[in-house]
């Protein structure tokens, strides 16, 4: 519920949308099993754990493997990679050796985490080939992996555009189109390039387009490009007692102050720090690690390098605060994040509802802070009435430091020099952190290989001595450089 003192300046709009799909009503008709599958692709789904059907799956699945075009809304982590890549797989001819699939992604980190997915998906499906083309790699080696065949490909608009002009890349056998967080690709300004790659593939294909939010652009590529679409929508607001929800009042001045109260009060192990503009975001960061916080941020100025390595830091628990707007921050699926900071409070119901739903997964629970001015009552009250329930309000000076100092991350970040070119894989550097150097296993982290550089996380305690052993030590026989990030 809103503070007293400012309830008469709320003025809650309802939230538009239809009403939310929901999956089939009897449980058995809830499983991947009632779907017709090849059984080879069911057992495949068993042993990944995958059961009972998401709301989006259960929603969307039916239709898109009976070929129909789709609008699906649904949020980030409700299992739409598997409502899309099913239907795709269930189409595809492995014995052609030519692109049947293109997913259209926002942001290379998103297309990456859909191969790799598709890949889990694709196990029992014979010998699939999936390639992810984004930017930041070289085009050359990606032509070669195209000159070799390939089934799917997932990629970013810019770099499918490039492999097209440049006919490195075919779509005439084409038969499913994904565009995955549509509605970030336009926020992103790819609507002409989106229409660009369209144009090219086959008119006589299936068309499934899946979004957390439904704006303007969303509509005008359905009239332009897909084929009497079925609209399905899932509302996903996060479980309760899943999610602590806490709201603080706050003025503009408090605002900055308040995320390091917050800070040390819960001290979350990693925290995700959503802000309305990027101009709030460098202040923010500013402020952060001028108190000695171990703070980073998302944003659109960043290097697709510089990108990838706040994210490996972030992701690998070597950073406890990451800075980014919802743009920056699109395609983002970290695990164990323990909390989100709604630093402002976002005028759209749905984003505040795909932010917080960022913590809470996989049964863990998780904290959403949100701090909320005077004009920003309006804002809460639509929230309220987007998920059917008052909101929490605590008092500011509730917040007192536990603990001493700072937050410090658990982890650091070493970087190696040599990465997916070199054949260097995971195992090879948990091996020679283990097996050669000594170290357990539960002093290494997360281990990150891209295309020529590789992220390891290490206890903070074994950061030098582990950087100092793989530089004297080898990686696959060879001799490394090694770096502290």
């Amino acid at each position: 519920m809103l503070p007293s003192d400012t309830l008469a300046q709320a003025i809650p709009e309802r939230a538009a949308g239809t009403a939310p799909v929901t999956g089939p009503g009897p449980a058995g008709e809830n499983c991947f099993s009632s779907l017709l599958l090849e059984p080879a692709v069911l057992t495949n789904l068993a042993q990944l754990g995958y059961h009972q059907m998401t709301p989006i799956q259960a929603a969307s699945l039916p239709a898109a493997l009976a070929g129909q075009d789709l609008i699906a809304q649904a949020q980030t982590g409700s299992g739409k990679t598997a409502a899309f890549g099913l239907a795709a797989l269930a189409r595809l001819n492995p014995r052609r050796f030519a692109v049947q699939t293109l997913v259209l992604c926002p942001t290379r980190e998103l297309a990456d985490q859909v191969s790799t997915e598709l890949r889990r998906l694709a196990r029992a499906t014979g010998n699939i080939k999936i390639l992810s083309l984004c930017g930041g790699v070289a085009l050359r080696g990606q032509r070669a992996s195209l000159e070799q065949g390939a089934h799917i490909a997932v990629g970013t608009p810019g770099r499918i555009m490039d492999h097209l002009a440049r006919g490195y890349l075919a779509l005439d056998a084409l038969n499913t189109l994904v565009l995955d967080e549509a509605d970030r690709m336009l926020d992103m300004g790819f609507f002409q390039d989106i229409a660009t790659v369209i144009k090219q593939c086959p008119k006589a294909r299936q068309t499934l387009l899946f979004s957390a939010t439904y704006p303007e652009g969303i509509g005008k590529l359905a009239a332009e490009f897909m084929r009497e679409p079925r609209h399905i929508k899932v509302q996903s607001a996060p479980a309760q007692g899943a999610i602590e929800e806490r709201f603080y009042q706050v003025t503009q001045d408090q605002r900055l102050a308040a995320v390091a109260q917050l800070l040390m009060h819960f001290r979350p192990v990693s925290t995700l720090a959503f802000c309305n503009t990027r101009q709030q975001c460098r202040e923010l960061l500013g402020s952060l690690q001028q108190q000695g916080f171990s703070a980073l941020a998302l944003s659109g100025d960043l290097e697709q390098r510089e990108r990838d390595l706040v994210l490996a830091q972030f992701a690998n628990r070597s950073c406890s605060v990451l800075v980014a707007t919802d743009l920056a921050s699109r395609g983002l699926d970290i695990a164990q994040l323990e909390a989100v900071i709604n630093v402002d409070t976002t005028p759209d119901p749905e984003v505040y509802v795909h932010r917080i739903g960022r913590t809470g997964r996989a049964g863990e629970s998780g904290l959403a802070l949100s701090l909320a001015g005077l004009h920003e009552m309006g804002f809460v009250g639509r929230i309220e009435q987007y998920q059917h329930r008052e909101s929490v309000w605590y008092p500011l000076n509730s917040l007192t430091p536990t603990g001493s100092g700072p937050l410090q991350p658990p982890m650091v970040t070493l970087q190696i020099l040599g990465g997916r070119k070199e054949k260097i894989r995971p195992g090879d550097v948990l091996g020679a952190l283990t097996a050669d150097a000594g170290f357990a296993r539960e002093q290494i982290g997360k281990i990150n290989v891209t295309e020529f550089t590789t992220f390891v996380a290490v206890s903070r305690d074994i950061a030098l001595q582990a950087m100092d052993k793989l530089n004297a030590g080898k990686i696959k026989g060879k001799g490394v450089k090694v770096r502290l990030v």
